[in-house]
């Protein structure tokens, strides 16, 4: 099981009431629902491996290059010193991130961010080389765009509006069900369709049926884009949605290099990560009692680490 861990500390503050506080005052409702979700993930699916795939990177520069508007919606600002982007986020937040970087740590679960990448880079490295090493893997995310990952091996536990009961595990059957277009084809129709959460404009136009009408009915991006340059338009292609298509042909070479999850982030001991079984012990117990206790979740994150069944 990898988790897209912020998309899960984000739905966790966003659902949880800042009233859950700390010893000292402070909520921890962020570190508190994440260390719940954690164990009724495992009560429910059986993890024997988990990683917790981290932003060390939210806005690389490399995917700024590509889009120069790529999460501008979410900057605060530069850091004038190492030329960072910092991302604007809640102040009750910003402690409680920390602090689940060293309880999951503490407690031996591998929290993977490597520099220049984002945690779906991590993700997108490691659920295929799990896949690989003959592990079924789940992946747990809020973010649609992971579904380019779905296989026959690695399925998207996609994290929608609702209680965890109502969250579809999505298989390639499932993906084709749910969003009209196999796993393959997603990203094609996320560019088309844009993506405000990531800046992606999308083309100008364009909504959701059309782009997954057009992808189905062509099989490719690159495929739809040749068929807007022929001198004969036919449909679903009209000669609007091929002078938009073409129009945007600037975004369009930009958007899927910045859209897809890297599959070669150089990950250290990654073949020893995807096999790592889960710890029923902490592997620091001082740091990770220290913090548990100082933030007031020793109940929540022993739950996580037993959830009462033998892994």
């Amino acid at each position: 099981m990898i988790l897209d861990t912020a998309s899960l500390y984000y739905r966790s503050y966003y659902a949880l009431p800042s009233s859950m506080t700390a010893p000292d005052g402070f909520p921890h409702n962020a570190v508190r629902g994440l260390l719940q979700t954690i164990t009724r993930l495992r009560q429910a699916h059986h993890p024997t491996t988990i990683i917790a795939a981290w932003d060390a990177d939210w806005r690389p520069q490399w995917r700024v290059d590509a889009l120069p508007e790529y999460k501008t919606h979410r900057l605060a600002e530069i850091d004038s010193t190492t030329g960072d982007s910092v991302e604007d986020e809640p102040d009750e937040l910003s402690p409680q991130i920390g602090a689940i970087h060293t309880i999951l740590s503490s407690w031996g679960v591998p929290v993977v961010g490597v520099r220049d990448f984002e945690a779906d880079d991590v993700i997108g490295t490691l659920a295929p080389l799990a896949a690989r090493n003959g592990r079924r893997v789940v992946i747990v995310t809020g973010d649609r765009d992971l579904v380019q990952l779905v296989s026959d091996d690695v399925r998207v536990l996609l994290t929608v509006k609702g209680g965890m009961e109502a969250w579809p595990l999505l298989d390639p059957s499932g993906t084709v069900e749910r969003f009209g277009v196999r796993p393959d084809q997603y990203l094609d129709v996320a560019v088309l369709r844009g993506d405000p959460s990531d800046g992606l404009p999308g083309v100008k136009g364009i909504g959701e049926k059309t782009a997954v009408r057009l992808i189905t009915h062509f099989g490719t991006l690159d495929a739809v884009r040749r068929a807007c340059s022929s001198a004969d338009i036919t449909q679903p292609l009209t000669p609007r949605i091929a002078s938009a298509i073409n129009d945007a042909a600037e975004y369009l070479d930009s958007a899927y290099t910045v859209s897809i999850a890297r599959p070669d982030v150089p990950i250290a001991n990654a073949e020893v990560l995807v096999n790592q079984p889960i710890p029923d012990t902490p592997l620091d117990a001082d740091v990770w009692l220290a913090e548990v206790d100082e933030w007031g979740v020793r109940r929540f994150a022993e739950d996580a680490m037993d959830p009462g069944y033998d892994a």
